[in-house]
C-alpha cells in the first residue's frame, strides 16, 4: 500500500524547535521530489520546502529560509523537516507530498500549491504558542 505518514507535530513555545518526519511505504522516496506544505486556519495551503532527488536541489519559502531544513534518510525511506526558531505564525497543519521528478519544472515550481502531487500524507498539527 502506497502511503505517506507524517509525525513529530505538537505544541512548542516560540523560539523552540521541532522535527517533522515523513515516512513512505510502498515506494522509495529517493526517486521522488518531496514537498512540505502547510495550511494555517483560514489561510491557503502554501509550500514550505521541497527537495529534488534527481539533482539534489532544495527550495525554501522566504518565510522559513534559514530556520527550516529539509533532509532525507534513504535507508529509513523518510524525509525530515527540521524547524528551528519557531514563530507563532508557523502554526499550521503540515503535510508532506511526493511525486516523480518533472524535468520541465524547477524544484521551486514543484513547491507551488498548484502542482498536483501524486502522494500526500494526512498532516500533522504544529502549534507555536506560549
Amino acid at each position: 500500500q502506497v502511503q505517506l505518514v507524517e509525525s513529530g507535530g505538537g505544541l512548542v513555545q516560540p523560539g523552540g524547535s521541532l522535527r517533522l518526519s515523513c515516512a513512505a511505504s510502498g515506494f522509495t522516496l529517493d526517486s521522488h521530489v518531496i514537498g512540505w506544505f502547510r495550511q494555517a486556519p483560514g489561510k491557503e495551503r502554501e509550500g514550505v520546502s521541497c527537495s529534488s532527488s534527481s539533482d539534489g536541489r532544495i527550495w525554501y519559502a522566504d518565510s522559513v529560509h534559514g530556520r527550516f531544513g529539509i533532509s532525507r534518510d534513504n535507508a529509513k525511506n523518510t524525509v525530515y523537516l527540521q524547524k528551528n526558531s519557531l514563530k507563532p505564525e508557523d502554526t499550521a497543519v503540515y503535510y508532506c507530498a511526493a511525486d516523480k521528478p518533472n524535468p520541465l519544472m524547477s524544484v521551486q515550481a514543484m513547491c507551488d500549491v498548484s502542482y498536483e502531487y501524486t502522494y500526500w500524507g494526512q498532516g500533522t498539527q504544529v502549534t507555536v504558542s506560549s
